[in-house]
């Protein structure tokens, strides 16, 4: 039987690429006689850029540092590749410079966390000649609009812009002097956000009420965010006269499109350089070709760390049971703990969902050897699939 073994990362844990070699530890050890193939995927968090280098073998790597939420130097690397239609691209990953997996749990706050590094990664992609620029969003450990990013790119002063969430609440009305030029700077350019976090910035559904909390804020700060993030949109408002929708011809506020609130409000701010919005997961899905491989398999699995009810929603899961449906190639999702029932998974076309953890034991358990237990699942799940010869 030829298996395909394609999940995202672990959040906190694993790679995608140490969970694929997990599972495929696990069920090697039930099914020997089975092909497998790994393909480790992204939806534009964490791993976005490996997973694309591991598919793209033209690719160059370019090797670079960036700062960290706390402006710390961190090595980073952009993927610089020719597209089909001849368009130089490069490929940038957020979370590299802005992630939550950089900071120690007693450092998470959004409050204070910046995106300048991810203004330094797409500056690194400017002067290597890139035409096109893919930012992955998602993992991010910052809740500031995207900020700090825009004053690392020069449209404004770090010391207004780069301070963290919290403080653009007492931003002045003239602190984004620059964004004009800096818009004209990224009028050549495509620039796209890979995300599928549809979330706008504000509101019930946006950055600080959703996301904010699994960063490290409390209620009350979540709510002093969400204040301060709105004294952002209006100084943003005065600075740049809003645009209008072709169709019903009202006001376009970019901070209530989809997609704006992603990445603690990243999205909002690349929306503001002329970002288009693209599925994070479906540019992946479409590079790597996973479309070919999964028609090609007898069995898909594929993984998270939590498969909940954001899972249902165009991650790397809903992505990879999209193909597989497709196909009419079964596919199973193995993860972390499984958080939704039967009849949710099977409204993705999932023929089986099996969590690694289901007590407060076997979630410590798997906290703390998250590759041997995630291996362990993975061999019983082979001995319920695999047929035995």
């Amino acid at each position: 039987m030829h298996v395909l073994i394609a999940p995202d990362s672990f959040t906190g844990t694993l790679t995608a690429m140490q969970a694929a070699e997990a599972m495929a530890e696990g069920w090697r050890r039930s099914a020997p006689q089975d092909l497998l193939t790994l393909m480790p995927l992204s939806d534009g968090g964490p791993g976005f850029i490996d997973v694309l280098s591991n598919a793209l073998p033209e690719a160059r790597t370019v090797l670079t540092t960036a700062a960290d939420p706390l402006g710390r130097e961190v090595p980073a690397a952009l993927l610089l590749v020719e597209a089909d239609d001849g368009v130089p691209t490069a490929y940038v990953e957020s979370a590299q410079a802005a992630g939550l997996h950089l900071l120690e749990a007693d450092e998470r706050n959004p409050a204070v966390t910046s995106t300048w590094g991810v203004g330094q990664l797409l500056d690194a992609a400017l002067r290597e000649g890139a035409e096109r620029i893919v930012v992955g969003l998602g993992g991010s450990g910052t809740n500031d609009g995207g900020a700090g990013m825009l004053a690392s790119l020069g449209a404004g002063s770090s010391s207004a812009l780069a301070r963290g969430g919290l403080a653009l609440a007492d931003l002045p009305d003239g602190a984004l002097h620059g964004l004009e030029m800096l818009r004209q700077r990224f009028s050549g350019i495509e620039l796209l956000a890979a995300t599928d976090v549809d979330s706008p910035l504000l509101g019930l559904q946006g950055a600080s009420a959703v996301y904010a909390p699994q960063k490290g804020a409390t209620p009350q700060l979540a709510q002093a965010l969400e204040a301060a993030l709105g004294r952002f949109t209006e100084v943003v408002r005065r600075t740049l006269p809003e645009g209008r929708d072709l169709l019903s011809g009202q006001p376009r506020r970019l901070d209530k499109e989809p997609g704006a609130g992603a990445a603690g409000g990243l999205g909002y701010g690349l929306l503001l350089l002329g970002a288009r919005r693209i599925s994070g997961v479906e540019e992946v899905i479409r590079a790597v070709g996973l479309a070919e491989v999964v028609a090609a398999a007898d069995l898909v699995v594929t993984g998270e760390g939590t498969f909940d009810w954001q899972s249902l929603q165009g991650k790397v899961v809903a992505g990879v049971a999209q193909a597989a449906l497709e196909a009419a190639t079964p596919a199973v999702v193995v993860a972390g703990q499984v958080m939704v029932g039967r009849r949710e998974s099977m409204t993705l076309g999932l023929s089986g969902t099996y969590a690694v953890a289901e007590t407060p034991e076997e979630v410590e358990a798997a906290v703390a050897d998250p590759v041997g237990t995630l291996a362990d699942r993975a061999a019983r799940v082979a001995a319920t699939w695999s047929p035995r010869r």
